[in-house]
């Protein structure tokens, strides 16, 4: 079976089309690399509406989901440097510090100083903080689990989270 032929259960989406479409003019190309990854951007840039949309009534989107989660998976005292979550983050510290701005004003976090770095800073989830990333945390999932719920099976998605594990070490 051709790759881009949609195997049995499956429909011709988009990116089949895109994939036909480069067949035709360009018979000579292997368009598999543009199936698999034409589908994870689609995918991502969906399921990044899906779970902002689930964050909004927390009054908050991605970014600031993403600052606020960051500082709870550190764990307690749930503080970190603004460099530390800039590193995480993959943003620049001017962008972390617009979102740092914002969360401040809301009450979900604090700045103080460094104990240990007097020209540094550490950021400090508040208990507000706190509660409201662990509601927008269980809302987020959910809509991920549905997502993979109405397409795939248990033992699947967990294989697709193995071969996504795989290809991502190679890569980054």
């Amino acid at each position: 079976m051709d790759h881009n032929t949609p195997g049995p259960g499956s429909s011709h989406d988009a990116v089949d089309a895109i994939t036909d479409q480069w067949g035709a003019v360009r018979p000579d190309l292997e368009t598999l690399p543009m199936a698999v990854f034409g589908r994870i951007y689609r995918l991502a840039a969906a399921m990044r509406g899906r779970v902002d949309k689930a964050y909004a009534p927390y009054g908050m989107g991605l970014g600031e989901f993403d600052v606020l989660a960051t500082l709870r998976r550190s764990g307690e005292p749930y503080t970190l440097s603004p460099r530390e979550l800039s590193a995480t983050l993959m943003i620049t510290t001017g962008g972390m510090t617009g979102r740092l701005d914002r969360l401040e004003k809301a009450g979900l976090l604090s700045r103080s100083p460094d104990p240990n770095d007097r020209r540094g800073l550490r950021v400090t989830l508040s208990e507000r903080g706190r509660e409201l990333v662990d509601q927008a945390v269980g809302a987020g999932l959910a809509q991920q689990a549905a997502a993979l719920d109405s397409a795939l099976t248990q033992e699947e998605a967990e294989q697709l989270a193995q071969l996504l594990r795989k290809l991502l070490a190679t890569t980054v």
